[in-house]
């Protein structure tokens, strides 16, 4: 990939708790980064940012086309635009 292509959006997803010991949250992090170490780097600091005490992050990805449905679809857009979009939702236990 050379500096002129636009780099594709990167998925992270993994658990994050609000307080140590708390209730778990699945999540889903969006964003644009040059590498693997940069995308999780600033992940982390976004999701610290928003007051998560904890994350485990299993899988990092590139986004193979648009999200059909929200909140990914924003989430998406926003990636694009520049932001660390977050997604939560309820994890399974």
């Amino acid at each position: 990939m050379n500096d002129n292509e636009e780099r594709p959006v990167t998925i992270i997803t993994g658990r994050v708790w609000k307080r140590k010991g708390g209730k778990v949250e699945g999540v889903h992090v969006m964003l644009v980064a040059p590498d693997d170490d940069s995308a999780v780097r600033r992940a982390l600091e976004s999701l610290a940012a928003e007051g998560y005490a904890e994350a485990e992050l299993d899988q990092i990805g590139d986004m193979d086309g648009v999200p059909d449905d929200e909140p990914h679809l924003s989430a998406y857009q926003g990636a694009l635009e520049g932001e660390v979009s977050i997604v939560t939702f309820d994890a399974p236990i």
